[in-house]
């Protein structure tokens, strides 16, 4: 049965500095099944609950890829900018300026669960009731600049092209000399942080160019827009790799970084860091229902603690078709926007053909990821849904024989999810026992002759 019902506690992001130095690099464009589910979500942990937090789309194929770069910048956007290290120029054609709500759609889509389930009456199960060992419950809301050319020159920068892109003024820029570069971004309001010109120098040597932009006010008010949308690039290039290094300079702190990958074959995973899968299909108290968020980020939080050098795997899916679907896969109209240029017309409405999703999510600083993420896709396309579960116990009482199994059942299960917990989020193992009910006493057994007037 497919699931529905899914909602979100929308939480505020943090204010973010003048230079925001995208964490991803374009390039592109020129075994073991998931069981059955019959229950409802309830919430999710989208990538709004996190502060300081980047997303990145990435739709790949062979050598081209299509890359959605999407931030949580929240200020002026006079202040806005992004420099973005690309391995190649870049024409007009090859700038899109993205749809937000396409890629809040995709967060959606893959983002970790909570799902519930109902206990029966162990006394009608007993009689042979075949109403089902599960009853869903309804889903409800959870609150849950123009540059002079001659002085780029003297310091050893050439602008190799100048485009407007919706709102967006973008520069396409090469450098001899990682100092004169930042000399440069810093005169011309990009205020490099100390720190940038040894990394700058890296990419310099891998003789790769800088996509730069910042916000035409003017064109902004014309289009109407009063928030900024997702900037798009597209070209063709053998490196499968986001520099999230200029993120770790810029930084005050980690960083998240959520990558959606949208393949052909199967899975992406990282090459130079450890790829290890969200806890799924854990059982946890009731009481997490109405704190999923703080959950989910206490969940996360250890799972980086515990694995420092890593990217995480939150979600695996053949989107041609879903069991659950947590919510609607994304149209084919919507997966073209994102740039999934190999669609044909036979891709349903609900749906599309060949398109396989990967939702990644890491915490990155300077000191554990010295390197930049590098990915490959794999022929893997096993299902995987980071998704954790609540079982609400049967509360209407009764006085079977059955009864005094299932509260003894009950109290050992509640025990067990209060420890696996502790476990998932560090949090203190009597605090959380004490938000847990008490497992109501075991009814007496009728007396024998009881038992038969009641027959």
């Amino acid at each position: 049965m497919n699931a529905s019902g899914s909602a979100e506690r929308k939480l505020p992001v943090s204010h973010r500095s003048s230079l925001f130095v995208v964490t991803a690099l374009a390039c592109a464009l020129a075994s073991g099944e998931a069981s059955a589910f019959c229950g409802f979500f309830v919430a999710k942990g989208d990538a709004k609950l996190f502060n300081h937090s980047s997303q990145v789309v990435i739709v790949r194929d062979q050598d081209r890829t299509v890359m959605t770069m999407v931030n949580d910048y929240k200020g002026d956007p006079k202040e806005f900018a992004i420099v973005v290290p690309v391995p190649k120029f870049l024409e007009r054609e090859q700038i899109h300026v993205g749809d937000q709500a396409v890629v809040e759609h995709l967060d959606a889509y893959s983002a970790p669960r909570l799902v519930e389930y109902h206990d029966p009456d162990p006394c009608m199960v007993a009689r042979g009731s075949h109403w089902g060992a599960l009853k869903p419950m309804y889903a409800r809301e959870m609150a849950a600049p123009a540059a002079s050319k001659s002085g780029a020159s003297a310091l050893g920068v050439t602008i190799e092209a100048k485009y407007t892109v919706g709102e967006y003024d973008i520069l396409i820029l090469s450098a001899k000399d990682s100092g004169g570069l930042a000399t440069w971004l810093n005169q011309n309001g990009y205020r490099v942080p100390p720190g940038a010109p040894a990394v700058l120098r890296s990419y310099l040597a891998q003789k790769m160019r800088f996509f730069v932009a910042k916000v035409n006010l003017q064109e902004q008010s014309r289009l109407g827009f009063t928030h900024l949308r997702p900037l798009a690039v597209a070209y063709e290039s053998p490196k499968f790799m986001l520099p999230v290094r200029l993120g770790t300079v810029n930084a005050n702190g980690p960083q998240e970084l959520f990558v959606y990958c949208l393949t052909r074959k199967g899975r992406v995973e990282s090459v130079n860091y450890r790829t290890v899968r969200l806890p799924s299909d854990a059982e946890v108290p009731e009481f997490v229902r109405d704190d999923f968020p703080r959950f989910y980020r206490a969940m996360f939080d250890q799972q980086a603690s515990r694995n420092p050098a890593s990217v995480c795997l939150e979600y695996a899916w053949d989107m041609a078709w879903c069991d659950p679907c947590a919510s609607s896969p994304l149209s084919p109209d919507e997966l073209r926007e994102l740039g999934v240029y190999w669609l044909d017309g036979s891709a349903g409405r609900g749906g599309a053909q060949q398109v396989f999703v990967t939702r990644l999510h890491t915490r990155y600083d300077a000191a554990h990821f010295p390197a930049d993420l590098v990915f490959q896709e794999t022929e893997d396309r096993s299902n995987f849904q980071g998704r954790f579960v609540i079982r609400h116990p049967y509360k209407g009482g009764g006085s079977c024989p059955e009864m005094k199994s299932y509260l003894q059942q009950l109290r050992e299960r509640n025990e067990k999810q209060a420890q696996t917990l502790a476990d998932l989020t560090g949090w203190s193992l009597a605090s959380i026992r004490s938000r847990i009910p008490d497992v109501p006493a075991v009814p007496a057994e009728p007396k024998w002759y009881e038992q038969i007037w009641k027959r």
